[in-house]
């Protein structure tokens, strides 16, 4: 187990605990706990809602829940020699759920938010593996546990950036999100009002809820601050692609990784967006997986994400066509600069290996795509 531990009471809402986590992004937040690069850290984490969906709530109760509460974070960790320019490769060694979880259709969010208006709460049970519930008799379903929301924090002019996007994209009648200090973990005023919220996720990582961030995968993330800042919550006990109606089996979970700093990556490769690597079996689907020969790749998948953000800043709205050519070109810059191969062969190598994945299509206004690269197809 990691040496490093943040402790997280779950019977306590985050605001009673503001010395261990937060809820929304800010330069300025506080270390929860600082780390040598190549160190691993112990972070337990409450459920996306901050635990205000008991065993006995209702979906009739769902009409209080409050919204500026959601994804109370645990961190960030300060990883010492994390400087902007770097990557920060996060190893996930281990995500723990508990034992209970809940989805939900809240009015006003979700993908289909126009056709489902009526307030509906799911109940899960998790125990050997499987999550059951009473609200879904005859459903049994896998689990695959997850973090739907790792980030690290903007630079005060990332975050001004997209403050003034965001802004000019509500006012185009975009659905966006903007800075509320309503909720806010931590309450000092100089950030509870000019932070961003954690629904959108952003150049920094944050709310992507991509499913195949399970064990043994690494996340690698644009270090925009001195120490990286990361932070992890959300948990997941299970997810399809997309997120449709908003949640996923939230839960709470304790999650364990490895963090190595990656000196100059970032500007070496001009790489702005979240990217990661998955074991061969994590990606289902792929080739080689259900393919002809039903062979699992041993060397896994590369990945790069994309989102609703075009090249010169301008931020449009749930737009995953843009969000899928953004993941696309991201990893054409990828397989140029990894095997050295022009920007044309990169792209008609993408057009015979690489898949794309609607990771996220509610986190408003950012869906997120990622593209997979098989590994396996390499000779070297």
């Amino acid at each position: 187990m990691a040496h490093n531990h943040i402790h997280i009471d779950p019977a306590l809402p985050l605001v009673r605990q503001a010395d261990k986590g937060h809820n929304r992004w800010h330069p300025d937040i506080a270390p929860a706990v600082r780390v040598a690069s190549g160190s691993s850290v112990e972070m337990e984490t409450l459920d996306g809602l901050d635990g205000q969906i008991k065993a006995s709530t209702t979906a009739a109760d769902l009409a209080n829940v409050e919204m500026g509460r959601i994804h109370p974070l645990t961190g960030p960790v300060h990883v010492d020699g994390a400087e902007p320019g770097d990557l920060l490769a996060v190893k996930i060694e281990q995500i723990i759920p508990a034992s209970r979880g809940f989805t939900m259709i809240m009015p006003g969010f979700g993908f289909l938010r126009d056709l489902f208006t009526t307030p509906f709460l799911v109940h899960w049970e998790m125990a050997n593996g499987f999550a059951v519930s009473p609200q879904l008799p005859g459903v049994r379903i896998p689990g695959a546990p997850f973090m739907g929301v790792m980030g690290v924090a903007p630079s005060h002019e990332l975050l001004d950036r997209i403050v003034a996007r965001e802004a000019d994209l509500a006012a185009r009648g975009g659905m966006v999100m903007p800075p509320d200090a309503v909720g806010a973990v931590p309450t000092a005023e100089g950030i509870a009002g000019k932070a961003i919220r954690t629904i959108a996720p952003h150049e920094t990582g944050g709310n992507f809820d991509i499913k195949s961030l399970t064990a043994g995968a690494t996340l690698y993330l644009p270090v925009q601050v001195p120490g990286g800042l990361f932070s992890v919550g959300d948990a997941h006990f299970a997810q399809g692609d997309g997120e449709s109606c908003g949640t996923a089996v939230e839960t709470s979970a304790t999650f364990v990784a490895r963090f190595d700093v990656l000196k100059g990556e970032a500007t070496r490769r001009r790489q702005r967006d979240p990217s990661y690597e998955l074991p061969g079996h994590a990606h289902h689907g792929a080739p080689g997986v259900h393919g002809a020969h039903g062979v699992t790749p041993s060397k896994g998948y590369y990945a790069t994400t994309g989102m609703s953000l075009r090249g010169d800043g301008r931020a449009e709205s749930e737009d995953i066509t843009l969000a899928a050519r953004n993941a696309l070109i991201n990893m054409i810059d990828y397989i140029a600069d990894a095997y050295s191969f022009t920007r044309e062969q990169a792209y008609c190598l993408a057009s015979v290996a690489v898949d794309l994945r609607i990771s996220q299509v509610v986190d408003v206004p950012n869906m997120t795509v990622s593209a997979v690269l098989p590994l396996d197809i390499f000779e070297r």
